[in-house]
């Protein structure tokens, strides 16, 4: 079965399903979608979770172990797999296939993976889970359906809002979920009760413009570490969170690539990079930084990710400072 967010709810309602696979690179709406399935397998029961992080190298017989395995206190398991590279090679092509032919009904699996492309919707291992299972798929949401859906984030927490005043909020994050979730949150607080003019909407998101995550990456990308790095630390004093500015950093990193490859193969950087005023930072960027050494800040950046969801021992702030100066050229990669 193949879903959207907006369906998931009453998907959920009817019961669940033994496989979920979430799959997109929006992170606000997989982290929901995933806790909405995390909700629903703990009051029908499943009071055991385990994650497992399918990175490289990973023994997927550790997956085959963990449908096998329940703990004393619990008689049904939720298993969640992050697999942050979405190609599970042969061997858990094999062991997904595998599992997707396990029929128990005290397992649920939660499969987290970024947007899939043709070819993987059409492989064997995607078509055993769906066939079993439920597959969400989860796209971005275009800067023309931002104000809309803004205005329904506004409403589901009880807030009404001038058009006008939706349309700044939109202009101001810039198609960042995360950030945008920020503001409504903040809205949340200050605005309770009352319409939130255009005037009320410019005043709250200004308070947070002196330092912003695209004024961030802008500086990486122009080599200016000693300002990256000023307004990494304002970011954080006031209170944006890590996840915000690990999307902007990540994202940016993946499309360099992207547009290192086809500048490759002859591509003009005016159809690669729309805003005229932004195509010498690429180019800056892109002449430090080679192919190799922003793969391996992709990889950075998923350990940045497992700081900020709980792993031990490691501090996202410190990573996502980490990230900035290699953007920025300032270490070696």
């Amino acid at each position: 079965m193949r879903i959207n967010p907006r369906q998931l709810s009453q998907n959920l309602n009817r019961g669940l399903t033994p496989i979920y696979v979430v799959s997109g690179d929006e992170p606000l709406l997989v982290q929901e979608c995933c806790d909405s399935i995390r909700v629903a397998a703990r009051q029908k029961g499943y009071d055991e979770r385990e994650l497992l992080h399918g990175e490289h190298n990973f023994d997927w017989g550790t997956l085959l172990a963990a449908a096998g395995s329940l703990s004393l206190f619990a008689k049904k398991k939720l298993i969640e797999l992050r697999l942050p590279g979405g190609k599970p090679g042969d061997k858990g092509s094999r062991a997904l296939q595998e599992f997707a032919g396990i029929h128990c009904d005290d397992l649920v699996l939660l499969l987290v993976l970024p947007k899939l492309e043709r070819t993987q919707l059409n492989s064997k291992w995607i078509k055993a889970l769906e066939q079993r299972g439920t597959l969400i798929q989860v796209w971005p949401v275009e800067a023309r359906e931002m104000p809309r859906w803004i205005h329904q984030r506004l409403r589901t927490l009880g807030l009404e809002a001038e058009p006008d005043a939706i349309q700044i909020l939109a202009e101001r994050v810039e198609g960042n979920l995360l950030a945008a979730n920020q503001e409504i949150e903040k809205l949340k607080l200050l605005c309770a009760g009352q319409v939130i003019t255009a005037e009320l909407m410019d005043a709250a998101v200004a308070s947070s413009a002196r330092y912003d995550v695209f004024g961030l990456i802008d500086r990486a990308l122009a080599g200016d570490a000693d300002r990256a790095v000023k307004t990494l630390h304002g970011l954080r004093a006031e209170g944006v969170e890590a996840p915000v500015v690990l999307w902007a950093l990540a994202r940016e990193i993946r499309s360099l690539i992207e547009v290192g490859q086809q500048l490759d193969q002859g591509q003009p950087i005016g159809r690669l990079v729309r805003i005229q005023k932004r195509q010498p930072l690429v180019q800056s960027a892109l002449s430090r930084l080679e192919r190799r050494q922003l793969e391996e800040l992709l990889l950075r950046a998923r350990a940045v990710d497992s700081a900020i969801k709980g792993d031990r021992g490691r501090d996202p702030w410190s990573g996502l400072l980490e990230l900035t100066l290699n953007l920025a050229g300032k270490r070696s990669v």
